[in-house]
């Protein structure tokens, strides 16, 4: 029995053009009345899914120009892993209206016993570190911290270039060695911030004064058939919210 389109399904296929950053803020959405023929669905069917994206904030109704896609100001951009995803289906690296500073990139001794483990090294081993701050509306709101293995530095030396790259770092070293690089699943957790990551924030913190201030950690590991190559850490200031797949 073949199975019908269902308003959730329609939803779906919106909500994940707009993930992908294939319809931005602004852009329009077909009318309720083409959806419905598009889909071959019914238009109530159609009127639910789009009061669906209404209300989870991604699209908005002006008079005059019907359906279009929200500006979600509020809203934290995409993880890392969603970054990375996005990039390989040849799509951006930012979510709408979303720029980064402060990209630099360093060689360092790795002293934090869970970026140890899931990389499978030794404490104290070196590693490569790329951090950069994604910023929303020139609001910084995520401090994006790569821990690299040290066997990719030999494919891919541009690793410990400062600046942004111009280029997916994963895709050079998947044409150099033939080997596929896959993402285990996000975990989230929180932890107080440190102060490095407050100023990276620009998390305001009174002088002289010890201030707690919890921070969502989202982390994502990718492999090769070798092992753990990279861990990448999306430090949340605090305030924004976080927006997961469905």
């Amino acid at each position: 029995m073949e199975a019908r389109t269902g308003y959730a399904d329609i939803a779906a296929h919106y909500r994940n053009r707009i993930a992908a950053g294939e319809l931005k803020p602004g852009d329009p959405l077909p009318t309720v009345n083409e959806a419905a023929e598009l889909h071959q669905v019914a238009r109530n069917t159609a009127v639910r899914a789009y009061a669906l994206l209404k209300r989870e904030g991604l699209v908005t109704t002006h008079a005059g120009a019907g359906t279009v896609v929200a500006n979600r100001a509020g809203v934290a951009p995409a993880t890392g892993a969603a970054r990375v995803d996005r990039l390989k289906a040849g799509g951006s690296n930012y979510a709408p209206g979303e720029t980064s500073t402060g990209h630099e990139a360093m060689l360092r001794s790795c002293t934090d016993p869970g970026i140890c483990r899931d990389l499978e090294i030794e404490p104290h081993d070196e590693v490569v570190i790329r951090r950069r701050v994604f910023r929303r509306d020139g609001k910084p709101v995520i401090l994006g911290i790569s821990v690299i293995h040290p066997r990719a530095l030999a494919e891919v030396p541009i690793l410990l270039q400062q600046g942004r790259l111009d280029r997916l770092w994963h895709e050079i070293y998947e044409e150099r060695t033939g080997r596929a690089i896959h993402r285990s699943p996000e975990m989230h957790t929180a932890r107080h911030a440190s102060d490095d990551e407050l100023a990276a924030l620009e998390v305001p913190v009174p002088e002289g004064v010890d201030v707690a201030v919890p921070v969502l950690i989202v982390r994502t590991v990718w492999h090769d058939e070798n092992g753990p190559i990279e861990v990448w850490e999306d430090i949340h200031a605090p305030g924004t919210w976080h927006e997961t797949k469905p």
